[in-house]
């Protein structure tokens, strides 16, 4: 099986990974410089690629004739896409003998589009998992060839959340790699699995934190987008006030929602409960225990929120 790879992020290494041990032949890897705005905390596709001798190729766009005509010139069986950031244009899709193939980090059709991972949490969903389907122009809307579901704990973080993804992707390519070398594998359309959603990319701006929601849902945004992301935050004094870690705690408290109720331990007044706040790091300086910094700083009659 002569497969053309596009991939990136952890999720990319470990399928890239499964197919080198399958014995197809790679024919080359496209995925993309790293970023120096990101954290990159991810093995990245490139070195496993590197190590194997498989050309690499790291085009801004793929729309240029040049890399359409090198992809055909290949004659690959099949395409793989695992996390790849690009839209691969139509008339590439179309080149692979056998088909195209993408994994995506969710269960289609549900949570179509970017940053499943991250929208999952943010939502509350308890079920979450990967689905390789058939690509098509149009994004993740193509056949399904396989899913693989895993549960989401209350304490998952999208750290802990994708490198669980991670590891059910390593199974799921695994199981499904023969059926596509042989050609027996079988596509289901999505229409029959329920109705669609879909999710667009998400912004450092976008986790600023909205305390007339309940507790639960501002806890959700936390763990959505802590390390290594960029984080939620509201504002105190003016300055950005970062919450890396927190947990929901029911109560009621005559305050106004982000008003300050408790220094120790560190809580704060939601919509619909408390949030008390772990781990936090205030513009300017390192990150704290909530404890340890509502001791340093007098925060009593102190409300969170506002833009600036």
């Amino acid at each position: 099986m002569k497969a053309v790879v596009f991939a990136y992020h952890e999720i990319g290494y470990v399928c890239l990974e499964e197919l080198i041990n399958f014995g197809a032949h790679i024919l080359c890897l496209f995925t993309h410089e790293d970023d120096p705005g990101e954290e990159i905390w991810y093995r990245r596709p490139a070195a496993l690629a590197g190590k194997h001798g498989i050309p690499i190729y790291t085009p801004d766009t793929l729309n240029e004739p040049e890399w359409r005509k090198l992809i055909a010139d290949m004659n690959p069986d099949v395409l793989f896409s695992f996390y790849y950031r690009k839209m691969i244009p139509a008339e590439v899709l179309d080149i692979p003998r056998v088909g195209a193939f993408n994994l995506h980090g969710s269960l289609l059709p549900k949570f179509r589009g970017r940053c499943p991972v991250n929208w999952v949490l943010i939502e509350g969903e308890t079920q979450t998992g990967l689905t390789l389907h058939s690509m098509v122009e149009k994004p993740d809307a193509g056949d399904i060839i396989a899913r693989r579901a895993l549960d989401i704990a209350f304490d998952d973080t999208a750290y802990t959340l994708f490198m669980k993804m991670a590891q059910e992707a390593r199974i799921l390519i695994r199981e499904v790699l023969p059926s596509i070398a042989d050609g027996s594998f079988a596509g289901t359309p999505q229409t029959v699995l329920g109705p669609s959603s879909y999710f667009g990319g998400r912004k450092p701006e976008d986790g600023l934190i909205s305390w007339e929601k309940d507790a639960v849902a501002v806890y959700n945004l936390t763990r959505a987008i802590t390390h290594p992301y960029p984080g939620a935050f509201t504002y105190l004094d003016g300055k950005k006030l970062f919450i890396w870690k927190a947990y929901p705690e029911d109560g009621s408290w005559d305050r106004e929602p982000g008003a300050i109720v408790s220094t120790k331990p560190l809580l704060v007044n939601t919509g619909k409960g408390g949030l008390k706040l772990l781990r936090v790091q205030w513009e300017g300086e390192d990150e704290a225990d909530g404890d340890t910094f509502a001791a340093a700083h007098e925060l009593d009659n102190k409300i969170l929120g506002g833009t600036t």
